[in-house]
């Protein structure tokens, strides 16, 4: 029984490596694949335990080891697969070429890893025209998988790269205060946002471009910086923040080009897209409830942006208090997606907002 039961299990196992691959490599959705998700969270519960929540700075290894860990388990699992089936015919259908052929299972491993040419060359190969045929399968399979996992590597480095330049480029434009209220200020000195019309479509094409990342390159959720500004909640936050204002804040008779603009719809929503696919897709801690003192701190923070704004110039709405009731209104349909994103990579939710945490945001590196 033997014989065919351990070829079979071979057979499931290359299947489902197989298939972890093509759903994480080829495929690439968020929130699919088969055994890549599952080892991404048990990773991060590792790590999230070593962190103790008081050494946030352990977490910035977890996105490199998940990789190595990915890597890893495709390789093993493809050479325990090979050598399940290869097993049984030690002996008979593959033989060593300089002496006697062992027959465990160790050796039927090394056999399976080396037809897969992940281990290397051996002094094993197949006798039989079936085992010739599936140590060809084997090397071309071997070959693929080691060439699609470089390229995603490759890839996913490059969109990591993409993502942590937005958040500088947010960072230093807010003057190093995360303040959507002063990246608004310095987009439109004086009122004229002629030049922060081109930041705001590229703020709105960059978020796009993050959310299809995140989407192709699950794993890129898992790389935490020490910085808070690169982080995803800090860079959304000023994003859906930013949004808000133009939305909120600004005097519709002369700015309300910029509020009707397609680039400030795409911001909304591309913002609030990625947000509901971090959120849904990744182990985040509970969103919280709305209360009366949230509104009430975001009411305040309405309350500084309009004053900043103001002092740079730039035209605000007439009512004020109309404005804050819809200010409020919006933070309301996000914010609590933050306030669970945030602790989930180690962050506290007023180094994320550190404007509306604080009266007058400073000015800092992270």
């Amino acid at each position: 029984m033997q014989d065919w039961l351990e070829p079979l299990a071979g057979v499931i196992v290359l299947a489902i490596t197989l298939l972890d691959v093509f759903f994480t490599v080829l495929y690439a959705r968020a929130g699919t694949g088969l055994l890549a998700p599952r080892l991404a969270r048990g990773v991060w519960s590792v790590f999230r335990g070593l962190s103790g929540g008081r050494h946030p700075g352990i977490l910035t290894y977890c996105g490199p080891v998940q990789l190595v860990a990915l890597v890893l388990m495709w390789g093993v699992l493809l050479a325990l697969g090979a050598g399940l089936i290869i097993h049984p015919a030690l002996g008979t259908g593959v033989k060593s070429s300089s002496g006697a052929t062992d027959t465990d299972f160790v050796t039927a491993l090394f056999v399976g890893g080396s037809s897969m040419s992940i281990v290397g060359a051996s002094d094993y190969g197949p006798t039989t025209a079936a085992y010739k045929l599936l140590f060809l399968f084997n090397s071309l399979v071997g070959m693929a998988v080691t060439s699609l996992t470089i390229t995603y590597v490759m890839q996913l480095y490059s969109a990591l790269r993409s993502r942590n330049t937005l958040g500088l480029m947010m960072q230093t434009q807010s003057g190093e205060t995360g303040d959507a209220a002063e990246l608004l200020a310095r987009w439109g000195p004086r009122g004229r946002f002629d030049g922060g019309y081109n930041n705001l479509s590229t703020l709105a094409s960059e978020v796009a471009a993050i959310k299809e990342t995140h989407h192709f390159y699950p794993l890129l959720f898992y790389f935490r910086f020490e910085d808070a500004f690169y982080a995803m909640s800090r860079v959304l936050l000023i994003a859906l923040d930013a949004a808000a204002l133009v939305r909120t804040a600004l005097d519709p008779r002369e700015l309300g080009w910029l509020q009707e603009s397609a680039a400030l719809t795409e911001l909304e929503r591309t913002s609030a897209l990625l947000l509901r696919t971090l959120n849904e897709n990744f182990p985040v801690h509970p969103e919280a409830a709305d209360s009366a003192q949230s509104r009430e701190r975001w009411r305040q923070r309405y309350e500084r942006a309009l004053e900043r704004l103001r002092k740079a110039g730039i035209p605000t709405r007439a009512d004020p208090e109309a404005g804050a009731r819809e200010y409020v209104t919006l933070r309301a349909s996000w914010e609590p997606g933050i306030e669970a994103l945030a602790p989930a990579l180690g962050f506290r939710v007023d180094e994320v907002d550190r404007a509306g945490f604080s009266g007058r945001p400073r000015a800092t590196g992270g």
